[in-house]
């Protein structure tokens, strides 16, 4: 499949290119990223390069749809579709640089992501939201997005620092997609 860019009112999401690296690599940093997603630490600039170089391989294979999201031209988080199966289902990825959150950006691209995995081609008939059990930030956006919080996946969750207890929600394409409630958020 052809990389897809995808506009908002506010973000252009286009795949990942080498003019992205430096950022990504400086965003990296923030102890909070490798904390709740998989990347490693410390995060080089070689890590962020081979991330831009698997990107085309996966859109090619139609395996993972990556985007990196942009504001005024220049780079400011990650969102992608994993694991994508057409017609099947697929979990949707997030992260942000640390001065872009807090604006409503990520809520903004997943809902343009979400539009897009549930409409042809794709026409997913699922896409699944997980994190590591604490990801309070993660959780309030899925939640917002109106992922149904579905329970904990008990060590359920791997990476090279080991195994973790981690929260599952999904969404459908037939969901209204208002938030509902979630046992594990208070607010």
């Amino acid at each position: 499949m052809e990389p897809v860019t995808l506009r908002t009112a506010r973000l252009e999401l286009s795949i990942p290119t080498l003019d992205d690296v430096d950022a990504i690599t400086t965003a990296a940093q923030d102890p909070e990223v490798p904390r709740w997603t998989t990347l490693p630490s410390p995060y080089t600039r070689e890590h962020a390069e081979d991330f831009v170089a698997k990107a085309a391989g996966w859109w090619d294979e139609q395996s993972e749809l990556t985007w990196g999201i942009r504001r005024e031209g220049a780079w400011i988080g990650m969102i992608g579709l994993h694991r994508v199966s057409p017609g099947g289902a697929a979990e949707i990825g997030f992260w942000m640089s640390a001065p872009a959150r807090g604006h409503g950006y990520l809520s903004e691209a997943a809902r343009a992501v979400i539009d897009f995995g549930f409409a042809e081609p794709l026409a997913l008939a699922r896409i699944e939201w997980r994190a590591v059990a604490g990801n309070i930030a993660s959780a309030r956006t899925a939640r917002s997005l109106g992922f149904r919080y579905e329970g904990m996946l008990r060590q359920g969750l791997s990476d090279i620092r080991g195994r973790h207890d981690g929260w599952i929600a999904g969404i459908l394409p037939t969901d209204d997609r208002a938030p509902q409630p979630w046992p594990i958020l208070t607010d």
